[in-house]
């Protein structure tokens, strides 16, 4: 890898603003999975099913959204009760559309690339249950998301 390479920018936060654009543009709810293991990650506890939480950050469900080019923070109701979240981009492990799944998986930290890489099945069944930040309520997974670069 060159030296101009190495200086360059991840390409995460990115592309997490690109394809967040995109679902609000075709008017599909973002979500993002998020790794809760990764330092420095603030999201509801109590949420976290084996190690990842999956957020809904479609402007009508949180407040504040701020995703820079180091994290993605917001405050969002669960369960009724406003709570802030704070994700640092390397946590999220891919955004893609609740509605049909589509989006993008992102390589886990450490990995050798910054790259994306369409491997869904990385992520089958590592998010649980989403949870609804506009009603609080717990939604079952309809199936394994189909995340594809775009």
């Amino acid at each position: 890898m060159s030296e101009t390479e190495q200086s360059l920018p991840s390409k995460r936060p990115y592309m997490l603003r690109a394809i967040w654009q995109w679902c609000m543009d075709a008017g599909l709810t973002p979500q993002i999975l998020v790794n809760a293991g990764v330092a420095g990650v603030e999201v509801p506890a109590e949420y976290v099913k084996d190690g990842a939480i999956v957020l809904n950050v479609h402007d009508r469900a949180v407040r504040d959204l701020d995703m820079s080019n180091d994290s993605i923070s917001f405050s969002a109701r669960f369960a009724g009760r406003a709570r802030n979240i704070f994700v640092p981009v390397e946590a999220v492990v891919a955004i893609y559309a609740r509605e049909n799944g589509q989006g993008l998986f992102f390589e886990a930290v450490g990995d050798t690339a910054d790259a994306e890489t369409a491997a869904p099945a990385a992520a089958d069944e590592s998010a649980g249950e989403s949870v609804d930040e506009e009603s609080g309520s717990e939604t079952p997974r309809r199936g394994r998301p189909d995340l594809r670069i775009v």
